[in-house]
């Protein structure tokens, strides 16, 4: 989802161009507090469990009686701010200045950062029964779509509905993978 904020004014849209700003009011409103006069973030929504893993398919239909928190905003990356095209900048260098953005934000937080050893990452994601991670070079450029400097890595059990949102497998067919 790209977050777009031009003064007061605040969109969140889908890549496929849906508008979800009156859905997601609150983060809206949240962002809309963000000191950047304009910006432009990439992230996605996401709701959290009580282990604080993002449970996406509670976007469409929540376990009130597991739910930890709100909708919030998850934030990959910042493209733009106050003007500024930050796509041809180092992700380690956008990385920082949206930490900075979002520090003190409600209902707006930059993604998990795991350990920068790959092997120790992933034991982070097993330990905490995490869907997978997204492994970036930090030195990359923002490129949209997929790339070979970055890479998704899903853990074994996991699998994309064909809702298109990730879950445990189950069945015969988790057994095989």
């Amino acid at each position: 989802m790209l977050v777009y904020k031009d003064g007061g004014r605040v969109r969140l849209l889908s890549r496929n161009g849906r508008d979800h700003t009156r859905r997601f009011h609150d983060i809206a409103a949240a962002v809309a507090k963000l000191s950047a006069r304009t910006l432009v973030l990439d992230g996605e929504v996401a709701i959290f469990d009580q282990k604080l893993r993002s449970r996406f398919e509670w976007l469409r239909e929540p376990d009130p009686d597991a739910v930890a928190t709100p909708p919030m905003f998850i934030a990959f990356d910042l493209l733009y701010r106050n003007g500024r095209e930050l796509t041809g900048r180092p992700l380690r260098e956008r990385r920082a200045r949206l930490e900075d953005l979002v520090a003190d934000a409600d209902l707006v937080l930059p993604v998990r950062r795991l350990a920068p050893n790959g092997f120790e990452a992933w034991s982070e994601v097993i330990a905490r029964d995490c869907e997978g991670m997204a492994a970036k070079d930090e030195t990359s450029l923002y490129e949209a779509g997929s790339t070979r400097r970055w890479l998704k890595v899903k853990q074994k059990g996991w699998t994309d509905a064909e809702d298109g949102w990730p879950r445990r497998a189950a069945g015969l067919g988790a057994r095989l993978r």
